[in-house]
């Protein structure tokens, strides 16, 4: 189709930011998103008509990147046909690279300049995200008594009636640990002119906390595509609650907010199932007005899904730093996960370990770290949360209602969004990058006992559960006030390292490979002085690596980067739950724990295993990227932009089709969705004790202790010297090594030979007393069978024997299982009457016990290899193997 002159024009004016998204339709049509190159021969309305689609409006704030639709084919088409608007560029992409045989056939030249045009072609599968739900006080004038919380609430005019339990404000029982806002308050700080908006399940306008505080402009539903993100399931109360850490008005209701008089938008996306066009969309939209985008949500916290953003959304992420804000960037927080307790970690998740967020795990009102706070390297800051028997008193749904159990990492995150809001009033000029080195400059150390704490080159101190340490309200805006605004950013892409042969192609498949063997396979990359000179770069800040690796049991997989100064930084530990055999394709990690430290000299990164015997994989190949400051901001920039396909190994060379077109992908036939956002937290996250004393990965980690021949085996090395084993582990793991100990080699030996003696007299005596109680019969006697009893002792002796061993003698399931019922004028033969029937349920009219495939009650406690949380069908995740979910499917 042929679209009118006028319409396109129309089109080519549109602007997102000031437009309204349509309404989908999924049940009635497929969606796309299309990437036009208009510089390359093709109009987009002949694209698009090539492509059998019709254009439905801009993809968001993305430039050139169109929403492009196409009716659904009847159900019986759909299941005989491949997606016909994919198949359909598939079918040009031929004809185009035919075209060398046939170059002046107008087809070919058609087909050509479509194909140069569509530089990106992806269906839209709607998704569903997971909500993560749940410093030393300085006084006003920076010295002298800790204030409580009345005598603060006194003296400001606080008449809130729950500010007395905002302990994350004032915390009246452990005052070194909270916020520290109210100094910020008293210099006449309190967010006014900043705008944060909840990436959440709604916002409850209608709230006496929050109406006066409602920005509406910047407000949508992009689960039901209206104006308004009205919570309407009963669930959605999260974005509501978070909304009140950041903006609760200062009146008479609840409690305040951390910045009470800034202004919160609700951009509704985890109420159902979202398509990646939307979700980018609600992370640009209105991003020139709204500066902070606070997203506690997720993929899964169960410890073994693995996914990221798609190609759409870090677009929309990059988009937002880059013209957000009118260039200064907008500011993404996330909440780093809810998933300790299944030993998850936020490095699996594309999100919380992207440069372009502001990651905030969780400390409770202790300052401890609550267990279900994730761990990783990717870890900036701590903000506090619930745990140790509190949790966060904030506003719910509700004209005038109030929220006693919010937490988790889903609390942590808008406590550290309501800091940004303070900052960014007095500071408005502050870029994205400044908001992240405020963080690593004035986060404060807490439990400085902990041993997960480790001194960086740099000389700041950082852990894997609390980053650089937890958010003070009071330092981070006065450091902001006397900060100098960091140079441009600056980035180095290094050479992409093939080991043995390792590749993997378009669909995934990877082959060759160094095998992983006990203490791990180790690859190094240099970067050298001339390499900072000839890209402008000056200090670094983030790290991000990218891994090739295949393993038949992911969870097994450990890898670690190592500095040329040694400082190591562990990208990936054990996870017990994730059995996944898909490797990692391509997957990107992130660590901050390096900012500031010089990057000249040799990187290595190590990849280790279990060393079980029944699983094994394979080191491929990896490639870094080094993130800091240009050395000169007067010379031309390097602008950083997404690339369509960046998994290959090795890369596809610059200019190929494989850069520039996305793979044709059928359309998914299911929805894909999530758990709830809070499903992921504890629910006992707000009473269960923190703790200050554990490493984050124990396994890991460095030890003093081993004795020298242990230390010089790297083998050794690798595991964990605890004699709690992890669940992966097992408690005999070493059983193997049992002859290399002659004590205990000598002392199962005895244990086996006095066990066979015990039971060798077991059964001479039993088979004695059993000769003692038969009697011999006249051989002119006969006797029916019938007559004859069973020995009842015998079968009770035999009982005994199988209960020494814990289970059930054949005698007795018969006698109380089996009951053969007895059939016919002879009581003595014992046949029920479905003896040889398939269905053991019509023996006479009695059912016996019957075996089932799913468990009897829907609260069973979840084993090591299968902690509590919902498994992720997403084929990025990797966890949808096994027939664990299948059984699930059918209850």
């Amino acid at each position: 189709m042929r679209l009118p002159l006028t319409l396109l024009l129309a089109l080519l004016a549109y602007d997102s930011v000031y437009a309204t998204p349509a309404k989908r339709h999924y049940s009635t049509h497929d969606y796309y998103v299309l990437e036009h190159n208009p510089h390359a021969g093709a109009s987009l309305a002949d694209c698009a008509s090539s492509l059998g689609v019709e254009i439905v409006e801009q993809a968001g704030a993305l430039q050139d990147h169109w929403l492009v639709r196409a009716p659904k084919p009847s159900s019986l088409l759909g299941k005989r046909h491949a997606d016909a608007v994919m198949q359909a560029l598939e079918d040009l992409q031929t004809r185009a690279q035919l075209s060398g045989f046939s170059a002046r056939s107008e087809d070919a030249l058609r087909s050509r300049d479509i194909v140069s045009s569509v530089k990106y072609l992806a269906p839209q599968t709607l998704r569903q995200r997971t909500k993560r739900a749940p410093p030393p006080p300085i006084s006003p004038g920076g010295d002298g008594d800790i204030e409580s919380s009345a005598s603060v609430a006194q003296r400001m005019g606080i008449t809130d009636p729950e500010f007395g339990r905002q302990w994350h404000i004032v915390n009246d029982a452990s005052p070194h640990n909270m916020m520290n806002v109210t100094g910020v308050w008293d210099m006449g700080i309190t967010g006014k002119g900043v705008i944060s908006a909840l990436v959440d399940d709604g916002l409850d306008y209608t709230s006496d906390d929050l109406a006066a505080n409602f920005y509406a402009y910047g407000s949508y539903d992009f689960n039901d595509h209206l104006d308004l993100p009205t919570p309407t399931l009963f669930d959605d109360h999260h974005g509501t609650r978070c909304a009140g850490q950041i903006a609760a008005v200062k009146n008479d209701v609840c409690g305040v907010g951390i910045a009470y008089d800034s202004k919160v938008a609700g951009l509704r996306i985890l109420s159902g199932p979202i398509s990646d066009v939307d979700e980018s969309a609600a992370l640009n939209y209105d991003y020139q007005n709204t500066s902070i985008f606070s997203c506690s949500w997720g993929p899964p916290d169960d410890g073994r899904s693995m996914e990221g953003p798609g190609y759409l959304i870090k677009k929309a992420m990059v988009n937002g730093i880059q013209n957000g804000r009118q260039g200064k960037g907008s500011i993404f927080v996330f909440a780093s996960g809810n998933g300790g307790r299944s030993a998850d970690q936020c490095n699996f998740d594309g999100y919380t370990n992207s440069i372009f967020s502001v990651t905030v795990a969780a400390v409770d009102y202790r300052g401890l770290h609550p267990d279900y706070s994730e761990a990783c390297a990717a870890n900036m800051v701590v903000a506090y949360s619930s745990g140790s028997g509190n949790q966060i008193t904030t506003t719910d749904r509700g004209k005038n209602k109030c929220a006693h159990s919010h937490g988790g990492t889903s609390a942590a995150a808008p406590n550290a969004a309501g800091i940004f809001a303070l900052a960014l009033q007095t500071r408005p000029d502050l870029s994205w990058r400044d908001v992240q080195h405020l963080c690593v400059k004035t986060a404060q150390m807490i439990n400085p006992d902990d041993p997960d704490w480790e001194t960086t080159a740099a000389g700041n101190r950082f852990s894997y559960k609390y980053g650089y340490g937890v958010i003070n309200g009071y330092e981070f805006i006065k450091a902001a006030q006397a900060w100098q605004l960091v140079k441009p950013q600056a980035f180095i892409d290094l050479q992409t390292v093939q080991i043995a042969n390792g590749s993997m192609n378009i669909f995934h498949t990877m082959t060759g490979g160094e095998p992983i063997v006990p203490g791990g396979v180790t690859n190094s990359i240099e970067v050298t002085q001339s390499m900072l000179d000839e890209n402008n770069f000056e200090k670094l800040e983030h790290i991000t690596v990218k891994v090739w690796i295949t393993h038949t049991r992911r969870g097994d997989v450990e890898v670690e980067l190592v500095s040329p100064n040694g400082i190591r930084s562990i990208l990936a530990a054990t996870r017990y739950g994730d059995s996944a055999k898909t490797g990692f394709p391509g997957w990107t990690f992130m660590t901050v724990k390096h900012w500031d430290e010089n990057p000249v000299g040799k990187w290595s990164l190590r990849v280790n295993d279990q060393n079980k015997e029944d699983e094994s994989g394979a080191f491929l190949g990896w490639t870094m990227t080094v993130w800091g400051s240009v050395k000169d901001a007067t010379k031309p920039l390097k602008v950083y932009d997404v690339p369509v396909i960046d998994s290959l190994l090795p890369p596809a060379a610059e200019g190929s089709s494989d850069s520039h077109i996305s793979t044709p992908i059928p359309t998914a036939t299911t929805t894909k969705t999530f758990s709830k956002p809070t499903a992921g937290l504890p629910g006992d996250h707000g009473d269960k004790e923190g703790e200050n004393h554990k490493p984050a990965f124990p396994g890991s980690q460095p030890t003093t202790t081993k004795p020298a021949e242990d230390v010089a085996d790297p083998a050794k090395t690798s595991t964990s010297t605890t004699t709690t084993p992890t669940p992966d582990e097992g408690w005999f793991a070493d059983l193997s090594n049992l002859v290399t100990n002659q004590m205990w080699f000598f002392v199962a030996i005895g244990a086996v030979i006095v066990f066979s003696i015990a039971v060798g007299v077991f059964f001479w005596r039993r088979r004695a007393r059993r000769r003692a109680q038969y009697s011999t019969l006249p051989e002119s006697d006969d006797v029916a069978m019938s007559s004859i009893g069973r020995s009842t002792q015998g079968g009770q002796r035999t009982k005994e024997l199988y209960d020494a061993f814990g289970e059930v003698s054949d005698d007795e399931d018969a006698d109380e299982e089996t009951r053969l019922h007895p059939q016919g004028p002879s009581p003595g033969i014992n046949l029920h009457s479905g003896f040889l029937d398939d269905d053991p349920s019509t023996a006479g009219g009695i059912t016996p016990t019957r075996y089932r495939d799913e468990p009897e009650s829907e609260h069973i406690e979840p084993t090591h290899h299968e902690p509590q949380g919902e498994r992720s069908d997403s084929p990025a995740s990797g966890s949808g193997d096994g027939s664990w979910e299948h059984a699930s499917e059918t209850r």
